[in-house]
């Protein structure tokens, strides 16, 4: 006789995770995603930012760059642990989003495909929770280090 089943659709990315679950130097892989001007567009009406650097060719080669120059936000947002399997691993744990910030370390353009990365840097414990701060990289199609950031976020303990 077999095992009973884990039904995968309770935890189809593996076990919840609490705080005391994680390590240092754990990795969260988010898929690559090559920078279209579908991107472009849908940031721009997403932003209302409409400077001519982010949707005109002919500005942006005047002004020295090769493409559309994608506005930081519009990379940043290639970190959202949600289009990676994080936020999956903490349904039942995570509290909530505290903080985050970001360095923009190099342009990133129309037709570039971005990299993302988390991974965890920092485990602070409190009495029924923890923090757990994630470095935040992104990395172009040519290993350019675009992007470094933190994340933090209040996650659940298993046993106060």
């Amino acid at each position: 006789m077999s095992p009973p089943r884990k039904d995968v659709r309770e935890a189809p990315y593996g076990p919840q995770k609490y705080f005391e679950d994680f390590k240092l130097g754990e990795t969260f892989y988010i898929p690559s995603r090559t920078v279209t001007d579908a991107h472009f567009a849908a940031f721009q009406v997403a932003s209302g930012d409409n400077h001519p650097i982010h949707y005109d060719r002919e500005y942006c080669r005047r002004h020295g760059h090769r493409d559309l120059l994608a506005h930081g936000y519009q990379v940043a947002i290639q970190t959202a642990p949600g289009a990676g399997i994080f936020p999956f691993l903490v349904q039942d744990s995570l509290k909530g989003f505290l903080e985050q910030s970001t360095r923009f370390l190099a342009p990133v353009y129309a037709g570039d495909t971005l990299y993302p990365l988390l991974e965890v840097i920092e485990l602070k414990p409190q009495n029924t929770t923890g923090v757990v701060t994630l470095r935040s990289t992104i990395h172009n199609q040519d290993d350019v280090l675009v992007l470094d950031g933190m994340q933090k976020f209040l996650i659940r303990k298993r046993s106060p």
